[in-house]
């Protein structure tokens, strides 16, 4: 959704615009319901729940620890934390957050400082998301 709140003024060379584009990230993340039932059947209900309270675990420790590298500029171990979620992500149904930790990765591959800001930050609310999300699913009977 976009917001635009601004105005226009003339003056002698020219015309001045002054305009703010407020952008809404409103992305919508999916699990994907066949992984989980694939945990599920192969590993039983404990089992399952078990390997998914402990992906969630880690997911949330090394989104929080790709951030603070992030933050304090050790891009070397922010990618390390990356590169690690696109296999727990993967692993219980998060093809969205793993897709995206791999374009984080990309972008640090390829030293694009910009496209890390920008993937690095839907990284961030795709993560954030998807921890809530996988939480809602969990409660529900499969």
């Amino acid at each position: 959704m976009m917001h635009r709140v601004g105005k226009q003024r003339s003056t002698d060379s020219g015309v001045t615009v002054e305009q703010v584009t407020l952008l809404k990230q409103d992305e919508r993340v999916r699990l994907d319901p066949q992984r989980l039932d694939t945990l599920f059947d192969q590993l039983g209900e404990t089992g399952a729940e078990d390997i998914v309270c402990r992906a969630l675990e880690e997911l949330a420790a090394r989104l929080s620890h790709a951030e603070r590298c992030y933050r304090e500029g050790r891009i070397a171990d922010m990618r390390k934390s990356s590169r690690s979620l696109i296999a727990i992500a993967d692993q219980v149904g998060m093809s969205l957050l793993a897709g995206v930790a791999g374009d984080v990765t990309a972008s640090i591959d390829a030293g694009d400082h910009v496209a890390l800001a920008a993937t690095f930050a839907r990284l961030l609310r795709i993560g954030e998301r998807s921890l809530c999300e996988i939480w809602d699913v969990q409660g529900s009977p499969y």
